[in-house]
């Protein structure tokens, strides 16, 4: 009795009609399983080299690669600033950036709120940091992280004003503006336009346009570094160690002009902050794999596919993921401005009074836009990068983790009560932190806000976790093989 193996199958049938060679079962598994190899053989020679010449790969034998190996089958060269010694008026703004004697506590300096070791953001959870002459007085906002500033325009609204020096007239521009319907945000698709939204500046309102006026921000501000007059700053410039530095570098006369003493002591904290590549390392994970040095892995790969897929979690429509046409690494903001609806935070002493509201472009902090009420609850678009590290997150510092973040654009619009309180009559107060007659300026056209009360959330728990997976990949000091 022949095997089972050995049984014959259909033999062949040439054009003659004469039957062919007699193929056994055996041999013909034998056959699949060399095919099979030999599969397996050629796949594994197309990912090692692609894992060795990635730019060579056609763009769909790339994308099933990225997808097995998680390389980047597209690497790009990165143009990053040019690293170079500091010059001596970054190095003395240096010293300014860490002096404590500068405020009227003689505790607190700009590294007091903008720690190195934690992004040049604070080193705790608070809500908003304390400061004044006792070192007792709440502030408003948490500080942002001054790192990735270097490109940051000025503010404007409208078409990009450039490195223009014509001064603007805001309240002509946002008169303009009004009434033209805000173009719809997405991942991996141009910004929207300018005219739709206020754009560029620093602080989370945007009313300082220049490192330099941001530098003397802190030391006026009663609840900071709480200076009474820039006499005041000028007077303990003159006391401190590096006195003879700023003689040596403007000259011995500006001893003699206070407001140029001070000017000339801000224009160095901004060169120190634009020369010092801690500013803007570009040494995240995420960096090295736009270069090809480095591989994502499934998740972060996934939250990587999720956080530019402009119908899922589209944080690339506002945080730019894309290396710009001529290679500079992006800086995760496209700097506009936009209203989210936040809940409030009621561990920030100034929202005791329910009268109080932080309305961000409009006011409080600056008054050149109050009247432009279209802008009211629009706060600045911070940079995604080292987003990982930080410990409060929105302007108001409501939340203390990005899964919590997550929640907030995934249940904001489809499940309100799992986001805001409630009244005592049991009403979801929905974007409690803004005035009522305001609720129409926040983003419900962009997903994942596109979507209803009761609608499927644009994202799955999984989902949520494989983008927090990417988004830590944006933390700077990677060591990446070769780097």
């Amino acid at each position: 009795m022949n095997h089972p193996s050995d049984a014959l199958l259909p033999p062949h049938l040439p054009a003659g009609g004469e039957p062919g060679p007699v193929v056994t079962r055996r041999a013909w598994l034998r056959l699949l399983a060399w095919s099979a190899a030999g599969i397996v053989l050629a796949f594994a020679v197309v990912c090692a080299y692609a894992l060795i010449y990635p730019e060579r790969m056609p763009p769909a034998v790339g994308s099933i690669v990225e997808e097995i190996t998680g390389a980047n089958p597209n690497p790009v060269h990165l143009m990053r600033p040019q690293d170079a010694p500091l010059s001596a008026v970054a190095l003395l703004g240096k010293q300014i950036f860490y002096d404590q004697t500068l405020s009227a506590s003689g505790t607190q300096s700009c590294a007091s709120c903008h720690s190195a070791q934690h992004s040049y953001a604070p080193d705790n959870a608070f809500p908003v940091q304390l400061g004044g002459p006792h070192m007792n007085q709440a502030g408003y906002r948490p500080p942002p992280s001054l790192t990735y500033l270097y490109r940051q325009a000025p503010f404007s609204i409208g078409p990009d004003q450039g490195d223009t020096d014509v001064p603007v007239d805001m309240t002509q521009l946002a008169s303009q503006a009004a009434g033209v319907q805000r173009a719809q945000k997405t991942a991996l698709a141009a910004p929207a336009a300018p005219a739709m939204v206020p754009q560029g500046g620093l602080f989370w309102d945007g009313r300082a346009d220049t490192l330099q006026i941001q530098a003397i921000g802190p030391l006026m501000n009663p609840v900071e570094m709480a200076n009474a007059t820039q006499e005041d700053v000028a007077r303990k410039l003159l006391q401190t160690k590096y006195l003879e530095q700023f003689k040596q570098i403007f000259g011995a006369g500006i001893v003699n002009n206070p407001s140029l003493l001070i000017s000339e002591a801000m224009f160095a904290v901004g060169r120190y902050q634009t020369e010092d590549q801690s500013f803007h390392a570009f040494t995240s994970k995420y960096d090295y794999w736009l270069e090809g040095k480095a591989r994502l892995t499934h998740a972060e790969l996934h939250g990587l596919q999720l956080f530019n897929d402009k119908d899922k979690a589209n944080c690339a429509g506002c945080h730019l993921s894309q290396p710009s046409k001529d290679g500079l690494p992006p800086v995760f903001t496209d700097t506009q401005y936009e209203a989210l609806g936040v809940p409030r935070n009621p561990a920030i002493p100034a929202n005791k009074d329910p009268k109080f509201f932080d309305m961000g472009v409009c006011g409080p902090f600056r008054d050149d836009m109050k009247k432009e009420t279209q802008y009211c609850g629009m706060f600045l678009t911070p940079t995604l990068r080292n987003v990982a590290e930080r410990k409060v997150y929105f302007h108001n510092g409501v939340y203390h983790d990005l899964k919590q973040v997550m929640d907030f654009y995934n249940l904001r619009n489809t499940a309100p009560e799992k986001i805001y309180p409630r009244d005592a009559s049991g009403k979801v107060l929905k974007y409690n932190d803004l005035p009522a007659q305001y609720h129409a300026n926040v983003d419900v056209a962009d997903a994942p806000f596109d979507r209803k009360f009761g609608d499927q959330p644009a994202m799955t728990d999984q989902d949520i976790q494989d983008i927090i997976a990417f988004m830590k990949t944006l933390s700077d000091g990677y060591k990446a093989a070769g780097s």
